[in-house]
């Protein structure tokens, strides 16, 4: 199973992270998030990881010029659109998109076509560390899914139980809000990859 890391902040916590065994670390755009981090400032860490390390821009309702701008500046491989961008924003991105679906109840998983990050629906845009029920997902192909929400390294196991094509934790490996806690990443990582 795939590892993402969100909410990185500083180059310490991104190469641990990366060294620890994570598949991609991800960039929060957005402004509100005490996550966040300029483009910029995103791109001295992107410079900086190794080989095969995805890095992910996550953004929350902007248009696509801001978004093609913001991964230009920072070198970011992939757009995580974090709401339910009009298909107009969709098409004008230039680089790989990650969707989000912000689950509501178990009969949008029923609705999701090709691959989709899926995160509960609470009023915040991620790190929130709610879950979505675990129930929901009982007859469900969860392979071209990636979880967020509620993942730490003591139930991620669940995840890769049920077949999951990835997790992304952010507030499950904090020690607080934009600093990551290199032991709990390490065991996450771990966990999440059946080591």
């Amino acid at each position: 199973m795939r590892v993402k890391i969100c909410g990185i902040t500083n180059l310490e916590d991104a190469l641990h992270a990366s060294y620890a065994g994570a598949d991609a670390l991800g960039f929060v755009f957005y402004e509100k998030s005490p996550r966040y981090i300029a483009p910029a400032e995103a791109r001295e860490i992107i410079r900086q990881l190794p080989p095969f390390v995805m890095s992910v821009a996550l953004f929350v309702e902007v248009d696509a010029q801001t978004i093609n701008e913001a991964m230009r500046i920072s070198g970011a491989a992939v757009a995580q659109l974090h709401w339910d961008a009009p298909k107009e924003v969709v098409r004008e991105v230039e680089r790989p998109i990650l969707p989000v679906v912000r689950v509501r109840s178990a009969d949008d998983l029923k609705k999701i076509e090709g691959f989709a990050l899926l995160d509960p629906h609470v009023p915040e845009y991620g790190g929130s560390g709610q879950r979505i029920p675990m129930e929901w997902f009982d007859g469900i192909d969860c392979s071209r899914f990636v979880l967020a929400g509620g993942m730490r390294p003591e139930n991620v196991h669940e995840a890769r139980a049920l077949g999951f094509w990835g997790v992304d934790v952010s507030s499950g490996v904090e020690m607080r809000q934009g600093k990551k806690d290199p032991d709990k990443v390490r065991c996450l990582i771990l966990n999440a990859k059946g080591v």
